[in-house]
């Protein structure tokens, strides 16, 4: 099966914008691999060639979801369909800072940071409650920040946002020495990386 031919069976369901179907909810029969991959630098492969239809790459995200054993499938109501990713399927491209007051502070007038990232298929993924960066190793061996986004996917900080967020970053002391890297949203830490002792004295 070709990536077309998944949003064929969808219809309508694969062209909302108010809402993302409800891949969450549908359990079909698994119907093999695709030879898709999904690279850590953001290009989505189909048969070892970059698929270049923007909007179809979109459309595919909305349908995509992580197995309870780790696997990314693209889901229909009929089938399923094992897909291939090298590091994390989205990547969190930009970022704007909101503040917020919260009932509590009304009165003091304390402001809560929160900051709103935005992926590369356009999901809105504010960093607050539950929702924090956390550091994974990629395919490299170097551990950077990711975020859950939707159905067990996650987002990889881009480089780029990597680095601007990294310009403005604070710096904690580590109980085991060495510093962490990262900021404040939503009343939470959210790590940006560590430096070991050596790193921080150098």
């Amino acid at each position: 099966m070709n990536p077309a031919a998944i949003l064929t069976q969808l219809g309508k369901q694969a062209e909302g914008s108010q809402s993302l179907p409800p891949v969450d909810q549908w359990h079909p029969e698994h119907c093999g691999e695709m030879d898709l991959v999904i690279c850590r630098d953001g290009r989505w492969l189909h048969e070892g060639a970059p698929i270049g239809r923007a909007r179809l790459v979109h459309l595919l995200s909305r349908v995509l979801r992580r197995e309870a054993d780790g696997s990314y499938c693209l889901v229909t109501p009929v089938e399923k369909m094992t897909i291939q990713v090298e590091d994390r399927p989205f990547l969190a491209v930009d970022c704007a800072l909101v503040a917020e007051t919260s009932p509590s502070s009304v009165v003091s007038g304390d402001h809560q940071a929160v900051w709103q990232l935005t992926t590369d298929q356009g999901d809105i993924v504010r960093l607050e409650g539950e929702t924090c960066l956390e550091l994974s190793e990629t395919p490299e061996g170097e551990w950077l920040p990711e975020v859950v986004v939707r159905f067990g996917l996650a987002a990889r900080l881009h480089r780029n946002l990597y680095y601007r967020l990294l310009e403005t970053a604070d710096i904690r002391g580590l109980d085991e020495g060495g510093q962490a890297l990262g900021f404040m949203s939503g009343g939470r830490w959210q790590c940006l990386g560590h430096l070991s002792a050596a790193e921080a004295d150098g």
